[in-house]
């Protein structure tokens, strides 16, 4: 199977199916336009019990153990075009899992428009409220949404490795409540073929500031951890910059996955509560090159940037547990706070 991981040039323009379409429409840069199915069994597709995207078998309409198929058509820009569909209802089907297998609750973002012009992000609760631990998670730049590390890794590798599914398992698994941001849902369609941004949401860095101004700091969690993959380091930098007395006071950990944020941009209040799990050759949490003025750099146990969030979670929720407890000592030795923590909205 020839990996689409080498294909990282899009598709120019995208139409999504109007509403009761079973059909979507790509133009490659040839200009050729394809329709293509919505949904994983017009595809032809299914997932198995391992999480692992199959071919259905036309005959039986079971699946089989033949895996995706890059190259159905003689065009690469059309095989492009049929590949940016697909990960279209891959989409739709990690929102799908979120709800109906991992038990998250959709929460609107703004919550005071038609809910066809919001974006949303997940959260194990349906109202976070002083949370004792609150865990949240920051996808990267591109394509992926609410629940995804990396689309390829889900169409040719598997949902475990790819999803935040098992981010959302671990997390629960040691007591905490788990936020998933949807950074790069950004744009809603208007009549007349054109895209309005999303009040709030037009941008990452301001779609996660939202998240924090509406869900999570009112909601005075007691301890926040955060995990950002590539890009959502940078937006992580920028959340820190704009709350730093939130973070100052009630983030204990932070843990990027190969991160690409700027070093000279990192707040100091990132520096003693974070990591950075990158691509190497070394063995998983090997130390590597430390920068006084960055985030330390440990092995993510992987060479394959898409892998390193699913690569280095063990070794990235040990060090959040050694963190939580050293947090909580300090919030011990230090006796009852009487303050009110300041407002940063």
């Amino acid at each position: 199977m020839r990996s689409v991981l080498r294909f990282l040039q899009p598709v120019k323009s995208l139409v999504n199916a109007s509403s009761g379409s079973d059909k979507r429409m790509f133009s490659s840069s040839s200009g050729k336009a394809r329709t293509f199915p919505t949904t994983l069994e017009g595809f032809g597709y299914g997932f198995n019990e391992d999480g692992k995207l199959k071919r259905i078998d036309k005959e039986t309409g079971k699946l089989t153990e033949k895996g995706f198929d890059f190259n159905i058509y003689t065009s690469a820009q059309e095989n492009q075009a049929h590949y940016e569909a697909l990960g279209e209802t891959i989409t739709d089907a990690v929102y799908e899992r979120l709800e109906k297998n991992v038990g998250m609750k959709k929460l609107f973002l703004p919550d005071d428009v038609p809910q066809e012009e919001a974006t949303f992000i997940f959260s194990t609760t349906d109202k976070l409220n002083k949370s004792k631990k609150l865990l949240v998670l920051i996808h990267g730049s591109g394509v992926v949404r609410a629940g995804q590390w990396a689309r390829s890794l889900i169409i040719n590798h598997s949902m475990e490795s790819g999803t935040q599914i098992p981010y959302i398992n671990k997390g629960r698994e040691l007591g905490y409540e788990v936020l998933l941001t949807n950074t790069n849902d950004n744009y809603r369609k208007v009549a007349g073929g054109g895209t309005k941004g999303i009040k709030g949401s037009r941008n990452p860095t301001e779609h996660a500031v939202s998240v924090f101004e509406k869900y999570i700091i009112p909601s005075e969690p007691e301890a926040v951890a955060i995990v950002a993959h590539s890009y959502g380091g940078v937006v992580t930098v920028e959340l820190a910059q704009k709350f730093p007395q939130f973070f100052k006071e009630k983030v204990f950990a932070v843990g990027f996955t190969d991160s690409v944020h700027s070093s000279s941009l990192v707040p100091e209040v990132l520096i003693p509560i974070g990591r950075n799990w990158v691509t190497s050759k070394e063995p998983l949490d090997t130390t590597l090159t430390i920068s006084k003025r960055d985030l330390p750099r440990y092995s993510a146990g992987h060479i394959k940037h898409e892998m390193t969030s699913y690569s280095c979670m063990d070794a990235l929720f040990k060090f959040f547990e050694q963190r939580y407890e050293q947090f909580k000592g300090d919030a011990d030795s230090s006796g009852p706070d009487t303050k009110k923590p300041k407002s940063e909205l």
